[in-house]
């Protein structure tokens, strides 16, 4: 009983913290949406992919850092206390979500490695100026420009796309996708996708999500941008050539990938707005200080960081610990 009780305590107080944390989520998101329409691009897709990973985060570091010490610390290996109807049920709860976000990840990953060796199959190798990665032509009837792949991603791009862009938009191309690459984008949608709880079933929770995406994007576009302005111009007319080769209706996914029109092909006007912004403004002084909010967010987590590590282990917050776990057994009995 000892263990069964540990491990559902655990498991409760992970459902517990985590949808508490979605909720302060889901309100610091609503304050600072507004001002964060004033940031740089990557600045924003940096605030809100911490954002959404906190919940999760949150409850691991609770449950490892404090509950589990003090449980193993106070609670007799021959208690007389039972597991609840009560306590089961969250359990049972969180252990089915837990196997839920380990089933996304897994299925994204299998995912990503069908779409790859398919791919593959028939792609012809190319090299590519300026991508580091493997770079390959593949026939599609989608304009496909992505890189697929978390630890050995890929570049693919579809032939009528080649045929289609200027060797300075091919470029522009690259230096968008390469600003994906040195952001790991592909492996924060893996985490993001993982970390889906609470705030998915939240509007504005689902908001998030997809403000990230619209960042993530925004952002690649700012770091192609950054090479100067007719860099920006062509990314610019590229974007333009290529949403009007999206077939009418289409809308791929990308399992652990992003595709250069993005999740939503009806951004492409903001987008392309944004470029010829960025193309006329030449240097972007309030791009670098735009990097604050970012600074600020992670200062104040490795403070908490800090502040956990030098309080989890003391006696006295365990003793307190354990004390509000044995409340909360008796109340869910």
């Amino acid at each position: 009983m000892y263990e069964l009780l540990g491990i559902c305590l655990a498991l409760a107080a992970l459902l517990a913290i985590n949808a508490l944390a979605s909720l302060a989520t889901v309100a610091l998101w609503r304050g600072l949406a507004r001002c964060a329409r004033r940031w740089s691009a990557a600045t924003r897709a940096q605030v809100i992919f911490t954002l959404r990973v906190f919940p999760a985060m949150a409850a691991l570091i609770s449950v490892a850092a404090f509950l589990i010490p003090a449980y193993a610390a106070h609670e007799p290996r021959h208690t007389a206390e039972v597991v609840g109807a009560k306590l089961a049920a969250l359990a049972s709860v969180s252990a089915i979500g837990i196997a839920l976000a380990a089933w996304r990840g897994m299925a994204a990953w299998l995912a990503t490695q069908r779409l790859t060796a398919d791919w593959l199959r028939h792609a012809e190798p190319i090299q590519v100026d300026g991508m580091a990665i493997p770079s390959y032509r593949i026939r599609h009837s989608f304009p496909v420009i992505a890189v697929v792949g978390v630890i050995r991603p890929k570049l693919f791009v579809a032939g009528h796309v080649f045929d289609s862009l200027s060797g300075e938009e091919i470029s522009a191309v690259v230096a968008h996708e390469g600003g994906h690459l040195a952001a790991r984008d592909n492996l924060r949608r893996g985490v993001i996708r993982a970390c889906r709880d609470v705030l998915t079933i939240v509007p504005c929770g689902q908001r998030l999500d997809r403000a990230w995406a619209e960042a993530s994007e925004s952002a690649a576009d700012e770091h192609g941008a950054s090479a100067g302005a007719s860099v920006a111009l062509d990314l610019a007319a590229a974007l333009i050539k290529i949403a009007r080769l999206v077939p009418e209706g289409a809308r791929p996914t990308m399992p652990a990938g992003a595709l250069l029109i993005g999740d939503d092909p009806g951004s492409i006007g903001w987008r392309v707005h944004r470029l010829t912004q960025l193309a006329a403004a030449g240097d972007r002084p309030q791009e670098r200080r735009a990097s604050a909010p970012s600074l600020a967010i992670w200062v104040c987590l490795y403070l908490i960081l800090v502040a956990v590590a030098l309080t989890a282990f003391r006696p006295n917050i365990q003793v307190t610990v354990h004390a509000a776990l044995e409340q909360i057994v008796s109340a869910l009995q």
